[in-house]
């Protein structure tokens, strides 16, 4: 107990940092001594990174410099904005490069050989011809994706999966605007691809003539069993049952002498009814 007070006197530190007199050291036993001089050296470590956190300079130096407070900038948006004076000098030293300056990509018409920047025929289906030049009733004239497979003997797949895959525009249908959208094409271009896919006019033209006769065939396969079923029709509602009951107009009376038995035979419908006398 002795030993305990004598280190917890206020006399056994001076200047807070855990040091003890000569003298007292003397009395200390190895273990405190040791315990005090680790305490003494993480107190230091302590204060050094107290100093390295916040590195302040001390007051009435000519360092002390104080900010002065942000410009307060009404948004008209319900809240406020704090601009420096230091960042708007910033921004009003930026300096923008001018933009270089770009040459348009002017187009050539295949009809007048003229140059021009943009056209319907070339902003949808990539023809390069002018709009003064566009032909909407021959030449240049919309077909729809029906007529297109129709008339020319297309299939979907020699539209969309044949490179290049021809290009189209949406129209709202003039019949119903209900229904679905149509896809118009370019007459222009269902023609180049029927002659690709055909390789000639004529190879198309008897396409059409071998198909025209299966299908004028095959109307007259239909026709014929129409026919053939309103015949059986007509027969079955003229055909009419008797209803009236049959009778036998029976022959003369004929023995037979091996069964010893007689018969009669119906003139009208040939029944012949045998029987045995008592």
């Amino acid at each position: 107990m002795d030993l305990v007070g004598k280190v917890e006197s206020p006399s056994a530190s001076s200047d807070g940092e855990g040091e003890a007199k000569p003298d007292q050291k003397r009395h200390l036993p190895p273990k405190l001594l040791a315990k005090i001089e680790r305490n003494r050296q993480r107190a230091l470590l302590l204060r050094q990174a107290r100093l390295a956190s916040r590195p302040y300079t001390p007051t009435g130096t000519s360092n002390n410099i104080t900010k002065p407070a942000p410009k307060v900038v009404d948004t008209g948006g319900g809240f406020f904005l704090e601009e420096e004076e230091d960042e708007i000098q910033e921004v009003n030293k930026v300096i923008h490069q001018p933009g270089p300056v770009m040459e348009f990509d002017y187009l050539l018409c295949e009809e007048c050989g003229k140059e021009f920047m943009d056209s319907f025929l070339s902003s949808h289906f990539d023809l390069p011809v002018c709009d003064n030049c566009r032909d909407n009733e021959e030449k240049h004239k919309l077909i729809t994706r029906t007529d297109a497979k129709q008339e020319f003997l297309l299939k979907d797949c020699d539209l969309d999966q044949r490179t290049p895959a021809l290009k189209f525009t949406l129209r709202k249908n003039p019949h119903n605007i209900q229904w679905g959208e149509m896809k118009l094409y370019l007459r222009l271009q269902i023609v180049k691809r029927s002659l690709e896919v055909w390789g000639s006019e004529e190879a198309l033209q008897q396409a059409k003539e071998t198909r025209q006769e299966n299908r004028e065939k095959m109307k007259q396969k239909k026709f014929d069993k129409k026919v053939k079923e309103l015949r059986r029709a007509v027969r079955s509602s003229l055909w009419k049952k008797e209803s009236a009951l049959h009778q036998h107009v029976y022959g003369p009376e004929v023995y037979l002498e091996e069964e010893d038995e007689y018969k009669k035979t119906c003139a009208t419908c040939g029944h012949q009814l045998i029987y045995e006398k008592m």
